[in-house]
Formats: C-alpha cells, structure tokens, sequence
C-alpha cells in the first residue's frame, strides 16, 4: 500500500515534527499536523512574557518546511533579526503569527491566513488554542515549570503535566480519529513529543485509535534527562503518564534495541548531509514498510478511496 492513500496524522514538536511534514509533504491534504505549543525559550518565549499566548516557534517552523526551501514565504518566515536591540533575536515569523493573533478572533485564524499565503495544503493546528506550560515533578514531589527548565533538570521527572489544563480542538481530534497512520516523534522526549499527549482529550482519541501508531526515535542522543532512559523506559513512562501506551511501531536504528511490548523496525535514517537529521527518502521507505504491517480491514478501506 502507498503512503498517499492514507490518512496521515503526525503529532510532536520542534525540528522533529517540521522533518516529518517536510518529508511527507507530498500527501497535502492527506496529512495534518498536531504541533506542541508549550515552548517558553527564545523569541517564541519573548512574546509569551509580553502577552499570553501559545507558542508560536513550533507552529512557525512546521509551516515553513511545508513550503519551497527557496521560495519567498520560507525566507520571511524564518528571518531573524540580530543585533541587540529589542527586535535582535526575533523572528520574523513568529512576531507575524504573534500580531496577528493579537488582531484575529482565535488563533487558528491566524494559522489558515497564513496557510492561504504561504499556499500550504496541509492542515497544520496547535494542541490547543489556549495558552499552557509543562510542569514537571520530581520524585520528591517538588517541580519545575516551563520547557527550558523541563529540559534542564539533571534526573527524570516522575510526572509531567500541562498548567492549566487545556483542551484541544475538534479538528484534531477528528483527524486522529480518521487517521490510518499516526507518527509521533523524532524530537525532544519530554518537549516535544509528550506534551500533545498531555492533553487530555489527545490522549484519549489515542487510546481509542483506530489507525497504527508509530514512534520514530532519534538518531543521536537529545540533551535531556530523557537522554538516559531505554526505549522500554520511554514506553513505560508514556504509558504512566498518558493512561495507555498509544505507539504499535517503533522505528529505530539501534538493533540492540527491543521491547516486546511494540512492533520494531530498524533502518538507517542517517542523513548523510546532516547526520543528526532523519533522510527523507529513507524515512518514507521506513514508512511504508511500516504500512504494510497494517491490518488487513484497513487496507480494504483505504484501497477504495
């Protein structure tokens, strides 16, 4: 089974969700994007401390690598501004994104604006639209809050949590719903694939999936006390913190790696060009690989669209 005849949903944050998009971008509106908007570094976390609102670093970088590397879009919208002054260190995508929100009704307004000027078919929408941080416990019950500080703490949080709670919105929730595929990761453990998965009503339309769900684990070893945890670990931990263990698939490069708990696929995803990257063509072959092992019921259904 090809890859355009599904319902692809890719759910995580950072550089990692904005590679998957990338890669599968051919898919247009076949493929959607959930992006994690608890980001607080940066330009992104800037204008968080100017005026509530959610993170738009990630939304950003995820539609800019669903356009032309060259075109006009991408360079404004991933333009930073240097110096020292108040605008040094800015982006310009993100102080675009930022105003309009401050003159649209929601945000997801403001996210289909700049869809329609970028030409961007793919759906692409936040976890929430309502503005929220991590919060990450200790073992001893003390916390951190806020996703630089998350990824800082020099042992694993037992809890992680989103204050306050917020809830999703409808359209993502159908397409987890109608999805034959959902990809979660490559990216930061604890700062860009969970958070999604902390909002509730996310989890839940994952527990009850209905399509195969992959996890794509890194390439090299992430800065964070997730850094030490093995893939059992990890599927251990999402499942504590998230109420199920929403992955059937795993991708890998590592063979020493196993868990019976999971499909495992290993392939080398190194991009040669930059070797902390996933390769797009050898992601898709992982990919598809993965599609074949889906359920036969599912494959019927997709055949006759």
């Amino acid at each position: 089974m090809q890859l355009n005849k599904l319902n692809i949903v890719a759910i995580g944050g950072g550089h990692g969700l904005g590679r998957v998009l990338s890669t599968l971008s051919f898919m247009r509106d076949q493929l959607t994007g959930i992006v994690a908007t608890t980001d607080n570094g940066g330009s992104t976390g800037r204008l968080r401390k100017r005026s509530s609102s959610i993170a738009w670093g990630d939304l950003r970088n995820c539609l800019t690598q669903l356009v032309e590397h060259d075109s006009v879009g991408n360079q404004l919208f991933n333009y930073r501004f240097d110096g020292q002054d108040e605008l040094g260190g800015h982006n310009l995508g993100n102080l675009i994104l930022y105003g309009l929100d401050q003159v649209q009704s929601r945000p997801l307004d403001s996210i289909k604006l700049v869809r329609r000027l970028l030409r961007v078919k793919t759906q692409v929408f936040p976890m929430s639209e309502t503005p929220t941080d991590l919060m990450a416990f200790y073992p001893q019950r003390r916390c951190r809050v806020g996703e630089l500080s998350v990824d800082e703490m020099p042992i694993m949080p037992k809890n992680l949590m989103l204050a306050p709670l917020v809830k999703s919105l409808p359209q993502c929730i159908e397409a987890i719903e109608n999805a034959d595929l959902i990809i979660l990761g490559p990216g930061s453990f604890l700062t860009s694939v969970i958070p999604p998965l902390l909002v509730r009503d996310i989890a839940n339309a994952l527990c009850k999936r209905r399509g195969h769900s992959v996890f794509i684990e890194n390439i090299v070893a992430e800065k964070s006390p997730a850094a030490a945890l093995s893939l059992p670990d990890k599927l251990d931990w999402i499942e504590a913190n998230v109420g199920c263990l929403p992955i059937d698939t795993v991708i890998c490069q590592d063979k020493e790696v196993h868990s019976p708990r999971v499909n495992m696929i290993y392939r080398d995803l190194t991009c040669d060009a930059v070797p902390h990257h996933h390769d797009k063509e050898k992601l898709v072959a992982a990919l598809i690989e993965c599609v074949s092992q889906l359920p036969e019921t599912t494959r019927l259904k997709t055949a006759q669209r």
